[in-house]
């Protein structure tokens, strides 16, 4: 407990976790009364696996009918979901649904929750873009998470894309997290290590993040009165501890073999309890300058994480030492100087981006050093993310980042004068709870 934490934590009203817990979905659902629903997926899910047509059934055999909209799309746009929508009332008939049911990764999911508040009325998505003055009229959401990573079956938000402009808009609201989220490590099983390795470094970024990010006492609510994130907490740093901890021993061995189920289970648990932490503390740097990185490059949400994560906690060494010690214990660092230890944390996690197959440095993305100054400049437009990061001159800070990640030098390649290099070993899995 911290005596000065401002708590305001919001998780999903059901959290089901478990192999082949999707088989509990129907009978929870009748029991609570749904009868009218809309399933968001995409097309790989409807065709190339058994999951939709066997909860349509199931469902139906219980008295609920399902409409299956399975056009989603990698990074949704407002047109998509606007289209969505209107495809979707029109084979209602003019019937309420009363829940939406997201299946897949983190694109379905934001796609599932702006149709949760365009569908009630059939308005645009643009409608409910920025703060809203009143919480929207929202269908209960249940999320069904496909990878392991991105925890959108816990948060507040819908991010999509503004194809006008090319540029994210944020659809944002308590109203808008799942009232049920239901975690099949199942699911997971069969992705390929690409999308593990994404999916995964996403998920310790989550972690990483909330855990070290700006105290919730110091957190700037702006008066709201239900606001959707609120820096973090000693509740919201249980999870991401947990979190971190299962990703440094899980998310090597299921990259490296997607049949470890072990692993597989332990990073759907990682996912999960990373978004329960970040869905209320919310995130800094790593996203807010990986947001600008992904505009230039238009690589993966999860590449362009690892390649920053390093850095930023580099960054941090000095405002956030026992918690970085913290998180390099976890990692197997066994150094007994904590100070050595902290320092050598950023050049073991940059590692393990390189064992990811990720390049660890922005030079290998393809950035030339005249962009970095833009670069700097469209990362701390994103202001939200930037009043959290927790050093005294952000600015400084952000531009220091940047260059150090575009040379791919640490605090601890100056000292020792050439780059370490530390293997990532997987330590033997305990049991799960």
């Amino acid at each position: 407990m911290r005596m000065h934490d401002q708590i305001h934590f919001c998780p999903p009203a059901r959290v089901v976790i478990g192999c082949g817990s999707r088989s509990q979905l129907p009978a929870l659902l009748a029991r609570l009364g749904y009868r009218l629903g809309v399933l968001v997926t995409d097309a790989f899910f409807s065709g190339q696996t058994p999951w939709v047509r066997e909860y349509v059934e199931a469902a139906a055999a219980l008295g609920i009918e399902t409409v299956v909209f399975d056009g989603g799309l990698p990074d949704p746009t407002t047109t998509l979901c606007d289209d969505a929508t209107r495809d979707v009332r029109a084979r209602l008939g003019g019937r309420p649904a009363d829940h939406v049911i997201a299946l897949g990764g983190g694109s379905n999911i934001d796609l599932a929750k702006a149709m949760c508040v365009t569908l009630p009325a059939g308005r645009p998505v643009a409608d409910f873009k920025g703060t809203m003055p009143a919480a929207p009229d929202a269908l209960p959401l249940i999320a069904l998470p496909t990878t392991a990573g991105t925890g959108s079956e816990a948060t507040p938000g819908a991010i999509l894309i503004d194809p006008e402009n090319a540029t994210k808009i944020a659809v944002m609201d308590n109203a808008l997290r799942p009232a049920i989220a239901l975690i099949d490590p199942e699911y997971t099983y069969t992705c390929p290590p690409r999308v593990t390795a994404d999916s995964g470094i996403d998920a310790l970024t989550h972690a990483v993040e909330s855990y070290l990010t700006l105290d919730s006492f110091d957190f700037a609510r702006d008066g709201h009165p239900d606001p959707g994130y609120s820096g973090r907490s000693s509740l919201t740093m249980l999870f991401a501890r947990e979190a971190i901890d299962l990703c440094a021993r899980h998310l090597l061995r299921c990259y490296h073999d997607g049949n470890d189920h072990e692993a597989r289970v332990g990073m759907a648990y990682a996912s999960h309890y990373a978004a329960l932490s970040y869905g209320s503390a919310g995130l800094n740097a790593v996203h807010g300058i990986a947001y600008a990185v992904a505009g230039l490059t238009h690589k993966t949400h999860g590449t362009t994480n690892a390649v920053m994560l390093p850095y930023v906690l580099d960054a941090l060494r000095e405002t956030r030492a026992a918690e970085m010690l913290d998180i390099a214990r976890l990692f197997g660092i066994a150094e007994p100087d904590t100070q050595r230890a902290v320092l050598q944390l950023p050049a073991v996690i940059r590692d393990l981006v390189a064992q990811l197959g990720i390049p660890a440095n922005l030079k290998d993305f393809g950035i030339a050093q005249e962009e970095l100054p833009h670069l700097t400049d469209d990362a701390l437009a994103v202001t939200r993310l930037a009043k959290a990061f927790p050093v005294p001159d952000v600015a400084a800070a952000y531009a220091n980042i940047v260059q150090r990640a575009w040379q791919g030098v640490l605090a601890a390649d100056d000292e020792s004068g050439e780059v370490n290099g530390r293997e990532i070993r997987a330590e033997p899995a305990r049991k799960l709870a």
